[in-house]
């Protein structure tokens, strides 16, 4: 006979009452979370881990390949740019001093093909000997590399005598430097008051950025698209888009002056609804109210739902000069704009996922591009959270990097799985006959 028959219910309660709580550790779920295979859009996804990695994985969270470099971004390369060459990805190689990189401390960038073999690298012929390549890179139909770099150096105006600046390179195969613009000689373009100018002036920063004092963090050809078709020369597929954190703003580049042409922010008009309504206000079209410290601004190809319109993770995370007025309830957006219009077409934010604001929120980093079926991949860059949503908002699939690592935040090592960014890749840009 079990003893059990013989305890009694009071005695159980007891037990159970007095036994010592001993902490569990928190489980914190990491993977596949969700997957609709009727309504999400199948595609691989490249990503940077914290592991020092850059890996590739499928629908279902298996990874299919890691290259032991992880970059900033991991970045496949389009095989119409390399001659049809598949499977090979830029990323950052070597760290200052021999280590490893560190995001903004690197010494070479690299193209790596599937099989991890360096096939182009850069960054010794670089001024000052090193790439200090972050926030991004780009190969260009002409073979050249396009990446964000940031360089130390005295700016006429500013307090401090040497400041973290940035400027965009384009590289040639053999090295060169062929093209150069630096950020600090367009600050009349950008936008600013007075008020912020003073502000740049003396050195305010809300996040201490090492990159540069505007956090250029985005930086892409546009491509052919339907303006430029139209005869708007501001649209040339030569011209960049970039997007600055800690500034607000959103700009083109046009290649040929090195002219700042077209910009959305640093500020914006004031819609007369306190900031929890203004941000979650799902009434589109309607002019672009308040982005704050933004990322990943693209201009949706041609082919693509939405083509010619402007996609950016909006952080809604602290930044301007002066510093912007957001809301209590922090949560994040994506939003797509019509660049002629400046008018919100379409928004996203955890409201439309049927949650509440703040269950969608990254203050920096992150990402969001639109896929052929008209969903958008999102990444929750802070929290490593990639997930696909259905237009109306619906998540159809969700992913949470399980590759953590050590990072140093403040005064302290934490540990964290944040990803910069993550991008779509088409099935066939795997080499035919590699595992997969």
């Amino acid at each position: 006979m079990s003893h059990w028959k013989h305890v009694s219910i009071a005695g159980i309660v007891a037990v159970l009452f007095f036994v010592p709580v001993v902490a569990s550790p928190i489980v914190f779920s990491t993977g596949l979370t969700l997957y609709e295979p009727t309504r999400a859009y199948d595609t691989y996804i490249i990503f940077d881990g914290r592991d020092g990695k850059s890996h590739l994985i499928d629908m279902r969270g298996y990874e299919v390949k890691a290259w032991n470099y992880a970059g900033f971004p991991s970045l496949m390369i389009d095989p119409k740019l390399i001659g049809g060459k598949l499977g090979h990805v830029l990323i950052q190689k070597e760290g200052l001093g021999g280590h490893g990189p560190d995001l903004f401390r690197n010494k070479t960038v690299a193209e790596l093909d599937w099989d991890g073999n360096v096939v182009w690298e850069w960054g010794d012929q670089a001024p000052g000997g090193a790439a200090s390549q972050n926030h991004d890179i780009a190969r260009l139909p002409n073979g050249n590399t396009l990446l964000v770099s940031t360089v130390v150096h005295s700016i006429p105006g500013f307090s401090a005598p040497s400041v973290p600046d940035q400027c965009i390179y384009e590289v040639s195969p053999a090295g060169g430097i062929v093209w150069k613009w630096v950020s600090s000689e367009h600050l009349d373009e950008m936008g600013f008051s007075e008020e912020g100018l003073a502000m740049i002036h003396r050195g305010f920063s809300i996040s201490g950025a090492q990159s540069g004092f505007l956090v250029i963090n985005n930086m892409k050809p546009l491509g052919p698209n339907r303006w430029y078709s139209a005869g708007d020369q501001r649209f040339h597929p030569d011209n960049i888009i970039i997007d600055s954190r800690e500034g607000n703003f959103i700009a083109i580049i046009e290649k040929v002056t090195g002219k700042i042409v077209w910009r959305i922010g640093p500020y914006y008009p004031d819609t007369g609804q306190p900031p929890y309504r203004r941000a979650y206000n799902h009434n589109v079209p309607r002019p672009v109210d308040q982005i704050a410290g933004q990322h990943d601004a693209n201009m949706i190809a041609e082919g693509l739902p939405g083509a010619g319109n402007i996609l950016v993770f909006d952080n809604q995370g602290s930044a301007g000069f002066p510093p912007a007025y957001l809301s209590s309830v922090a949560g994040s957006r994506v939003l797509e704009i019509d660049p002629i219009k400046k008018e919100i077409v379409w928004q996203y934010d955890a409201e439309d996922s049927d949650q509440a604001p703040w269950t969608f929120f990254s203050s920096f980093i992150s990402s969001a591009r639109r896929l052929p079926n008209g969903n958008t991949l999102i990444c929750e860059g802070m929290t490593g959270r990639i997930f696909q949503i259905i237009p109306q908002g619906e998540i159809v699939w969700e992913y949470v990097s399980p590759y953590f690592g050590r990072r140093a935040f403040g005064e302290r090592e934490v540990r964290t799985n944040f990803v910069y960014r993550a991008q779509p890749v088409p099935y066939d840009w795997v080499p035919v006959g590699k595992p997969h």
